[in-house]
């Protein structure tokens, strides 16, 4: 395996479960009820942490490898890029905001922010995996 194919590979793997969060975690925590929240968002958290951790692990790792490889092509630089925007809008943007949905609960606002981190997000996976893709 290549350095490219870790990548390919690992951004793939990150695009599916970004799609996953996209369009079936966000949509079912929306439609929680308030009097569940607490609970429903707790229990997200725990179990979504079991996958995040390993599959930015690995997206990390490949991308390290991919750049220490001295990889200067184009299309790989994008990916690498594309995967730092994702990494990016989760540690900056959807995580504290989950931290704030956890300790102030659920508003518009809160749900609204999340929803931009997490548009951000997939568009970096998208970019990510098809400039892999293509390299």
């Amino acid at each position: 395996m290549t350095p490219v194919d870790a990548l390919s590979a690992a951004a793939a793997l990150h695009l599916g479960f970004q799609l996953v969060v996209t369009a079936v975690v966000y949509p079912a925590l929306a439609e929680v009820p308030d009097d569940d929240w607490p609970r429903a968002h707790d229990a997200n958290s725990r179990r979504i942490t079991l996958v995040v951790g390993p599959v930015y692990g690995l997206l990390a790792a490949a991308c390290l490898w991919v750049l220490v490889s001295g990889s200067t092509q184009p299309l790989v630089l994008i990916s690498v890029a594309g995967a730092v925007i994702s990494a990016l809008a989760t540690a900056f943007g959807a995580a504290p905001v989950h931290g704030d949905l956890g300790r102030r609960g659920r508003t518009g606002h809160l749900m609204g922010r999340l929803r931009s981190a997490d548009r951000i997000r997939l568009g970096g996976a998208v970019l990510c995996a098809v400039f892999a893709l293509l390299a």
